[in-house]
């Protein structure tokens, strides 16, 4: 396992972005960052807290969450909110959020600050179909995390971080889901961001556990691979064959108040290509 970068509050959304690097945030002290191939870091957007999720969009820029989701000209000269907290009032935001094979974003939203010591409450998840309307899909989410399809995008992996548990949802013709069933129940730490292989296996940063789950399809446990922090928020695919693992981490139970690092380290499957969001912009 190789350190690429440290030095960070809370890193999340890692995305792989193909002939440029990996795109990352900064949840804790703001701002969206590209680790380039010689592990050189440029900032793509300031001062932005709170991201907990990227995707890239067709049209030349990314999405991002937090108190909303938006998208983000890479120009910096277009912006546009396709996701606000009052499409449902329980939300005070967005966690992570994925794309399907079509280019639709699928987003969690939360309930609660989730460091500020309040009582929790549950989120929802979201969808944001091609003509910008928004469906709302499953509730009961008691802190929403990672979002991936499976390879063939019938289903969806969804990690309810404080609910214990993955949930996985029969995607139907329309985009829209099937009720939810377990498909894995997580201990010695909580599932967070997530990633899906080629072969359908499901790739999980166990936050406060210092290891990523990799389990099968039927969702018995494959491997776990350690990681040297205990807070590990999120995984990605990436590299030219995609069989980089990139792994990204929190400073909570660190050494220090920003050691929030990168890490990489090669496996043996690739990863599924994620689909740029292609929703409609206002």
């Amino acid at each position: 396992m190789e350190l690429l970068t440290t030095g960070y509050g809370l890193i999340e959304g890692p995305t792989w972005w193909e002939s440029h690097g990996l795109l990352f945030s900064d949840v804790i002290n703001g701002g969206v960052y590209l680790l380039g191939p010689e592990n050189e870091t440029e900032v793509i957007l300031q001062h932005r807290k709170g991201i907990g999720g990227i995707v890239l969009h067709e049209k030349n820029g990314i999405v991002v969450g937090g108190r909303n989701l938006s998208y983000k000209s890479f120009k910096g000269d277009s912006s546009s909110i396709l996701l606000d907290v009052d499409v449902t009032k329980e939300a005070v935001g967005f966690n992570d959020f994925t794309t399907d094979n079509m280019g639709r974003i699928y987003a969690g939203s939360l309930g609660f600050v989730v460091f500020d010591g309040g009582d929790p409450k549950p989120g929802h998840l979201h969808m944001i179909d091609l003509d910008g309307s928004i469906h709302t899909l499953s509730d009961g989410v008691m802190l929403t995390n990672g979002l991936g399809f499976s390879p063939d995008n019938k289903r969806l992996f969804h990690s309810d971080a404080r609910g214990g548990v993955v949930r996985v949802y029969d995607v139907l013709d329309d985009g829209k889901l099937s009720p939810w069933q377990a498909f894995v129940y997580t201990k010695d730490g909580h599932a967070d961001g997530l990633a899906i292989a080629a072969d359908g296996s499901v790739w999980i940063a166990m936050a406060y556990g210092s290891r990523v789950d990799v389990f099968e399809q039927d969702g018995k446990l494959r491997q776990s691979i350690p990681v040297p922090l205990p807070m590990v928020t999120s995984v990605c695919f990436g590299g030219a064959d995609l069989r980089d693992l990139y792994i990204v981490t929190g400073s909570r139970g660190g050494p220090s108040e920003n050691c929030g690092s990168i890490y990489k380290v090669r496996v043996d499957v690739p990863g599924l290509p994620i689909k740029k969001a292609n929703v409609k912009l206002d």
